[in-house]
């Protein structure tokens, strides 16, 4: 019965999505592929984010909660990547979270969540056989909430008001007819939270005080996809362990260091409009097929996103 929402460590996590253009058609770039914004060149925009679900994971029992019923999770994004070098990518994100449950007496949250800055490297490109070349990238990420926002709410918090520190590396082999493949993984080292109580119950064991320690989360992606200068469809497959933490109580409301493990199956579509030429529409569903103390969600994505040259 667990919304994660916090900057992807996914990190589906956690997290951003951005372009990269360079005097051609842009090419999409996230936190986790293998894709560089060229150097002078700043990417920004906004995705809308429409999640929702009904049945969930109870530890490993797949349930339903009709007091709750069905909880459903909007988050508009802002984000942006400038190319700081050719090697060198700088981006950023900033949501904004609104969440509601169908049933029950309940009241959703809304506010803006955690902001996410991340560092990513262009380390190595060697040619891989004479089909295609491989290219390796780390990146280095940091989170932290924007507002005073309580996590002691699930399902209905808008996160886990934890900082975050993550290390990324990818590998991605692009075929020289546009094919690609595609692995990234990522570990992420979560801080304590803060509770409006003194005490807590979790892992079968009364906590007296208000700090609570968060399990780190190990996350990897892969994809699979065609990309040429003015079209990106990927289909990823990701998954999500967190490293530790325990399961919800039976008939009770998650807490915010359960363990919260999933994997998910993702499409995407990303065009580039050849006029105006710097302008890129994305679409992008997702679904969760298995979990543990999370919900079996569907996620539909959809946003624009421009790129200036300087």
């Amino acid at each position: 019965m667990v919304q994660v929402v916090r900057a992807r460590l996914r990190a589906k996590s956690l997290l951003a999505l951005v372009l990269a253009v360079s005097g051609a058609p842009a090419r999409a770039q996230t936190i986790e592929d293998g894709l560089m914004m060229p150097r002078n060149n700043l990417c920004t925009g906004f995705l809308y984010t429409h999640d929702r679900w009904e049945k969930y994971w109870e530890g490993s029992l797949k349930r339903i909660n009709g007091n709750i019923g069905t909880i459903t999770t909007e988050t508009l994004s802002w984000m942006g990547n400038y190319g700081v070098t050719d090697r060198l990518n700088v981006i950023a994100m900033v949501p904004y979270v609104k969440t509601s449950a169908s049933q029950g007496v309940l009241h959703g949250m809304k506010g803006f969540q955690d902001i996410t800055v991340a560092a990513k490297y262009h380390l190595l490109e060697t040619d891989f056989t004479k089909h295609g070349t491989l290219r390796t990238i780390v990146v280095a990420t940091a989170g932290a909430p924007l507002t005073d926002y309580t996590p002691d709410f699930m399902p209905l918090s808008i996160g886990s008001a934890s900082n975050s520190l993550s290390g990324r590396l990818t590998l991605t082999f692009h075929a020289r007819k546009g094919w690609f493949i595609h692995g990234s993984g990522g570990y992420t080292w979560r801080g304590k939270v803060t509770l409006d109580r003194e005490a807590y119950f979790t892992e079968n064991r009364l906590f007296l005080s208000d700090e609570v320690a968060m399990p780190d989360v190990f996350s990897y992606t892969l994809s699979a996809g065609y990309l040429m200068p003015r079209l990106h469809v990927p289909i990823s497959f990701s998954q999500q362990i967190t490293r530790g933490g325990g399961d919800i109580r039976r008939q009770d409301m998650p807490f915010v260091s359960n363990r919260m493990n999933f994997q998910k199956v993702e499409a995407l579509a990303m065009y580039y409009l050849p006029n105006p030429k710097n302008l890129s529409v994305r679409v992008a569903g997702t679904y969760a097929v298995n979990g543990r103390n999370v919900g079996q969600s569907t996620t539909i994505t959809a946003g624009l996103l421009y790129t200036f040259h300087f």
